[in-house]
């Protein structure tokens, strides 16, 4: 009598093996996310050429600018730092969060404080808290040039902007609800 065999099982052994192969590769899949951080890096550098008009403009128009026009100015170099901050934030956060420690940093004197403390719940807070001073500081904008402001579009600004204050104090509200459930 022969007995029936299934060649087609997998041993204990080599059902391990894929399973670390598996577990080896979705863990360094996440180095993929490197390459994002790097396009936000050259994203930034992009933001600093476009401050660098900013400026210029700004400086232009100095002399001659209404008060208006002075604080639209300061509001727009502000906007663009705001911008900045952010993206150094999500890349400094996000990078370390989801890919790798940033080794470099971590005996430097002027390491940021707040490096490697900014979880992903507070990087969620922390950007939706810059959109809104970024959305204000563009509303506040579009109200000082309300002459010559389309009242359509500032309709739409106010309410997107509304809208994101909203959805700030809802993911507030629910982050400090989940700390408490933790407790």
């Amino acid at each position: 009598m022969s007995e029936n065999v299934n060649h087609s099982e997998l041993t204990p052994d080599q059902s391990g093996r894929i399973e670390v192969f598996v577990e080896k590769l979705i863990f360094r899949s996440r180095w993929i996310l490197a390459f994002f951080y790097l396009i936000l890096v050259a994203t930034l550098g992009l933001v600093a050429i476009k401050f660098a008009k900013e400026f210029m403009h700004f400086a232009s128009i100095f002399w001659n600018a209404s008060e208006a026009e002075f604080v639209t100015g300061v509001l727009a170099i502000v906007d663009k730092t705001l911008l900045g901050n952010l993206l150094i934030l999500i890349i400094f956060s996000g990078y370390e969060n989801f890919v790798s420690i940033i080794g470099a940093a971590k005996s430097s004197a002027d390491r940021p404080k707040w490096m490697g403390g900014v979880d992903f719940a507070s990087l969620k807070l922390k950007l939706i808290g810059s959109i809104v001073a970024l959305s204000g500081i563009n509303l506040l904008a579009a109200f000082l040039e309300i002459e010559t402001t389309n009242k359509e579009n500032l309709g739409w600004m106010v309410g997107i902007h509304i809208t994101f204050v909203v959805t700030g104090l809802i993911f507030a509200l629910s982050e400090r609800y989940m700390v408490h459930e933790k407790e």
